[in-house]
């Protein structure tokens, strides 16, 4: 399949009601609203085309580019490719999800989320923290840098809720994601989230509530899930 069949296909997917759900979420007009239960059956014509990919996320058509996460290797992804996909990235899902999983599986996770947690780009911020807390979840402890990765909890610690909007959401993914992955830094999280308390995040018009950190990671712990990691965080 080409680019212009896949867009076909989405626009043929895409529902009005879906198409409202996600715009109240922050998307802007171009999409077709698919569900992505549904962008999920087309993987299997995107993902062995890298280059279709790539032209699926250059569309500008958040559908299109939600898929194009979902298909690309993010092995042979460029850091300029990525620098591009971040800044394109215009509203959360896109920015958190899409780029961050993306990244994470890349060559240059650490190097761009250190270097996109430091960006006044609201968007971009929050892909650096994203990117980040995916990388802890499918990275094995001893190839973490522990010393860096304690910096950052406490970063988000002290200041969280002065943070720009999402960012405070990923924010306290970022200190949840530690505590359920990195074991030596378990107990350093819980008492971060403890400090951190409720965050508070405008979600616009939804029904979408902040996860509060601690119970978050208890339930995970009761669940004897502590420490194990993804296999990918691409979904």
């Amino acid at each position: 399949m080409n680019v212009e069949e896949i867009m076909d296909q989405l626009a043929e997917m895409g529902s009005v009601q879906t198409k409202k759900t996600h715009m109240n979420h922050g998307a802007s007009g171009n999409l077709f609203g698919v569900k992505v239960g549904d962008l999920k059956k087309l993987v299997k014509h995107v993902k062995k085309d890298q280059e279709l990919a790539l032209a699926l996320y250059e569309t500008g058509n958040s559908d299109a580019m939600y898929l194009a996460g979902l298909s690309v290797n993010p092995e042979l992804m460029t850091k300029e490719l990525l620098q591009k996909w971040v800044e394109k990235a215009n509203w959360y899902l896109l920015a958190e999800y899409t780029v961050a999983s993306v990244t994470a599986e890349s060559p240059y996770a650490l190097e761009l989320a250190r270097e996109w947690i430091e960006s006044d780009e609201e968007m971009i911020a929050v892909s650096g923290w994203s990117t980040y807390a995916n990388y802890l979840s499918i990275t094995p402890d001893e190839k973490l840098d522990i010393e860096e990765i304690r910096n950052l909890l406490n970063r988000a610690e002290n200041t969280i809720h002065q943070e720009k909007n999402r960012v405070r959401y990923v924010m306290n993914g970022f200190v949840i994601s530690v505590g359920a992955y990195v074991m030596s830094l378990h107990k350093e999280a819980i008492r971060a989230a403890e400090a951190i308390g409720k965050v508070h995040v405008n979600m616009g018009n939804t029904a979408c509530k902040v996860p509060l950190a601690v119970p978050y990671i208890k339930k995970i712990e009761e669940r004897n899930k502590i420490g194990v990691k993804r296999k990918t965080c691409i979904c």
